[in-house]
């Protein structure tokens, strides 16, 4: 296979099944990229952020059920804005330092058009609420990438502040994770 090689749904499954897949993944930081897409001043302007801190971990079974965790620290916010960073990191949003991490903690990966479903728990200044996304997938003997979108609305984990009505309540965790093999 190909390393560019984006993997079908029934080419997943059959690694899945095949045991090709099986083993514990770490994700690597100076690879993979959570960002942050929303739209803030009515709506009108793009805001875009990265969280320069990332960890993971995966294991996939012989039977091809496949778990792990994604964990963000909060506080490594970047907008290239540092007033906007430094408000994003007070109780009014994040709150670090009461919550430093986000993380999704993966249930399940099943295959699904177009690449996999990804559903677990996401958590965000200490709460937990089910999420899924889909991703594409591609995959070589030693590197799993998956590369997906998940919609989150942020009152949902009670970050409501809202100056006047400006920052709309959904937002996108945009997701580009490098497993290798542990």
């Amino acid at each position: 296979m190909a390393p560019s090689e984006q993997l079908t749904a029934t080419a997943l499954q059959a690694l899945l099944q095949d045991g090709k897949l099986a083993g514990s993944w770490t994700l690597d930081p100076a690879r993979s990229e959570v960002r942050l897409e929303s739209r803030h001043t009515w709506g009108l302007r793009p805001l875009h952020g990265v969280f320069r801190q990332v960890t993971g971990s995966g294991e996939v079974t012989a039977a091809g059920a496949a778990t792990g965790v994604i964990t963000v620290a909060a506080g490594s916010v970047d907008t290239k804005n540092r007033t906007r960073d430094k408000h994003l990191r007070s109780a009014d949003f994040f709150d670090i330092a009461k919550h430093p991490d986000l993380t999704f903690a993966v249930d399940d990966v099943s295959p699904a058009d177009g690449g996999v479903r990804i559903t677990g728990q996401l958590t965000v200044r200490g709460t937990t609420r089910p999420a899924a996304f889909d991703a594409t997938v591609s995959a070589t003997g030693d590197e799993v990438r998956l590369d997906g979108k998940l919609p989150v609305n942020r009152a949902d984990f009670g970050l409501t502040w809202n100056r006047i009505g400006m920052a709309p309540m959904d937002n996108t965790i945009v997701i580009h994770a490098v497993f290798t093999r542990a």
